[in-house]
């Protein structure tokens, strides 16, 4: 029997440009220098203790969170392989304080794209998944220069958004607004191969990710929904339920692509002017969408995730994505105060 044939990640575009339409050619250029630039912090991750990037960096970043010395080195390397192709206009990270224009001596392209360089980056020392998350918005349409003001659009704006995830595997996870795909890093043959499409999330699950550490401190309608699971078959669910927690949200939301699940990152007290940990730019939006093309739901609590509109680019939110039905059930515990 004939093996199947490799898709590779260029293939794949190409095709989505070409036969279906989706993407222009700029786009695709953009998503391909991504996958690049993701590629080469797979290796300098790979490489750990060997490489000498293990550790602090001994700096903060804008948020005041402590830098390790690989948050930088991917902060520089997407920054370097996306600012002189011609397809962006700009680009913000969640390592920078403000956004970063793409130089003059370069030409102006029509997108602008988001990341965290290195999502998880407190695993890194423990040889732990971490991964790089993305999202692509189109620039404006008008004659000025690029501001921050161009890149507050709610996530449902989004053209493309995807992750990269560093782990037994390396793993790049996609999506253009046509259901999700998958593609692992063929490191003989150097590049990422298709190896599955059209990502599917069950609607039920028994297994929910969340830090128990701050339970003292969750709303009512969180601490509700997690006193229920505990209860197993003998409370009002029905049924036992799993607790997996990673600490990476990028591990954490490719388990629940995966085979399904409810990742939680809630509002809580200990800091009650903030809406929540995690940022709505760099990695509600895109792994809402990435969530909701695989047919599950991603909310605050009350809201969509992508109905959002951001008001500055390091907005923090409130995030409960994965299978639609659990999230669903979450949603409409807030509801009811």
């Amino acid at each position: 029997m004939t093996p199947p044939k490799k898709i590779s990640l260029t293939r794949y575009l190409v095709e989505q440009q070409r036969i279906d339409g989706l993407i222009p050619g700029q786009l695709r250029l953009l998503l391909e220098v991504v996958a690049r630039a993701c590629k080469s912090i797979s290796h300098a991750v790979n490489k750990g203790a060997l490489g000498n990037v293990l550790g602090s960096a001994q700096s903060e970043n804008v948020q005041g969170e402590v830098q390790k010395k690989l948050d930088i080195i991917a902060n520089e390397v997407l920054i370097e392989a996306n600012e002189w192709g011609g397809h962006l206009a700009g680009m913000a990270s969640e390592e920078m304080d403000a956004i970063y224009v793409v130089p003059n001596r370069y030409p102006k392209g029509e997108y602008l794209l988001l990341f965290d360089p290195l999502d998880g980056s407190s695993n890194i020392d423990v040889n732990v998944s971490i991964g790089t998350i993305f999202s692509v918005l189109h620039m404006p349409e008008d004659d000025r220069g690029v501001d921050e003001g161009d890149f507050l659009q709610p996530g449902s704006r989004q053209v493309a958004a995807g992750y990269c995830v560093y782990g037994p595997q390396t793993t790049l996870v996609l999506t253009v607004g046509d259901g999700v795909a998958m593609f692992t890093l063929d490191r003989e043959q150097g590049s990422f191969v298709l190896t599955q499409e059209n990502v599917r999330i069950p609607a039920d699950t028994q297994e929910f990710a969340i830090n128990m550490s701050n339970m003292r401190h969750w709303a009512p309608p969180v601490r509700r929904y997690i006193d229920e699971c505990l209860q197993g078959k003998d409370g009002p669910r029905g049924k036992d339920f799993n607790m997996r927690w990673i600490a990476s949200m990028v591990a954490d939301v490719h388990r629940i692509l995966t085979r399904g699940g409810i990742f939680m990152y809630p509002w809580d007290q200990r800091e009650p002017n903030k809406p929540g940990k995690l940022r709505l730019m760099y990695e509600a939006n895109p792994m809402a969408w990435l969530i909701e093309q695989a047919g599950g739901a991603a909310t605050n609590g009350k809201e969509r995730i992508l109905d959002l509109q951001p008001t500055k680019l390091h907005e923090r939110v409130s995030v409960i994505l994965g299978s639609k039905n659990e999230v669903e059930r979450v949603t409409s515990y807030h509801s009811e105060l």
